[in-house]
C-alpha cells in the first residue's frame, strides 16, 4: 500500500541522507575514527545508489527529448536542469557533489577504454559505489610502506588482478593500509564509479604513485556540473565547498 506523507514531511533524496550520514560520522573529532559498523552503515546506503540519484542518465532509460546536453573539451553539461547523459562523456570527467574539510563525494564517469592510472589514497578511507557499466581494477597494498620523503617504490601485495566488476554490484571500501589503497581502473564498457573519501584529497597529501612517474600526455580530467538532487548542507565555517573550482587536470 502507498504511504501519503503530509505535505510538511519531506523526503529526503537518496544523495541527502548519504551526505547527512557522512557528516554525522566524518565530522566527529578527529581522535574518532569511523566504526566498522559506521562503514557498513554507508555502504549499505551507497548500496542503493544509481546513476540518477547523482542526475546522470546511465543509457538504460529510452532517451527523452526533452533532455539535452551540450559538451566541449573541459565539461560537459546539462540544460533544464535534466540528467546527463552517459554517452556525453567522451574522455573521464568528474561531477564533483560536496568537499569540506572532512570528506568530498563526486563521481569519476568513464568512456569505454579510459584509464585511471594507478594511484593511491594517502591515509584515507574510500568508499566506491560502481553506477553502471563494467570496469577492470588492478590493486594493491604496501607490504613494508616506504618511507614518506622517500621514492614510492616497494613490494606490495596483489588485491585484486585485472577483476572486472560489473554493475549493480556491492559498494567496496579501502582502508589507509587495507583493501586495496593503491589501485587503477579501466573501462570495459561506459562507466560511472561514486566516491566518498575521507579525508579529501589535500594539496599537502596529493597524488602518490606505485613508482614515481609522469601521467601519460594523453590523460586528462574533464570537469562536470552535479545536477542531482540539491543538497542541505551543514554550515561550516572551515569548510571550502564554495571555493571548490572544477577538476580538471
Amino acid at each position: 500500500m502507498a504511504v501519503a506523507f503530509p505535505p510538511h514531511i519531506m523526503v529526503l533524496s537518496k544523495m541527502q541522507r548519504l551526505y547527512d550520514a557522512c557528516d554525522m560520522i566524518f565530522s566527529s573529532p578527529a581522535s574518532a575514527a569511523p566504526t566498522i559498523g559506521e562503514i557498513r552503515w554507508l555502504q549499505h546506503l551507497l548500496d542503493g545508489m544509481e546513476a540518477a540519484d547523482v542526475g546522470i542518465d546511465d543509457g538504460e532509460s529510452p532517451p527523452s527529448s526533452s533532455s539535452s546536453c551540450s559538451s566541449s573539451d573541459d565539461e560537459v553539461s546539462s540544460k533544464d536542469g535534466q540528467l546527463l547523459p552517459a554517452r556525453a562523456f567522451t574522455r573521464i570527467t568528474y561531477v564533483h557533489i560536496h568537499q569540506c574539510a572532512d570528506f568530498s563525494m563526486g563521481v569519476f564517469c568513464f568512456p569505454a577504454g579510459a584509464t585511471l592510472p594507478l594511484h593511491d589514497h594517502p591515509e584515507m578511507v574510500v568508499l566506491s559505489k560502481l553506477l553502471y557499466g563494467s570496469v577492470r581494477v588492478k590493486s594493491y597494498d604496501w607490504v613494508t610502506p616506504p618511507p614518506p620523503c622517500s621514492r614510492k617504490s616497494g613490494l606490495a601485495r596483489v588485491v585484486a588482478a585485472d577483476e572486472v566488476r560489473h554493475a549493480p554490484c556491492k559498494t567496496s571500501v579501502l582502508f589507509p593500509r587495507s583493501g586495496g589503497n593503491m589501485h587503477a581502473f579501466t573501462a570495459v564498457t561506459p562507466c560511472a564509479i561514486l566516491d566518498v573519501l575521507t579525508p579529501p584529497y589535500s594539496e599537502e597529501l596529493g597524488f602518490a604513485f606505485l613508482e614515481e612517474t609522469d601521467l601519460p600526455e594523453d590523460f586528462s580530467v574533464a570537469g562536470a556540473p552535479y545536477v542531482g538532487p540539491e543538497l542541505e548542507l551543514v554550515v561550516d565555517m572551515d569548510d571550502d565547498d564554495d571555493d571548490y573550482d572544477d577538476y580538471d587536470e
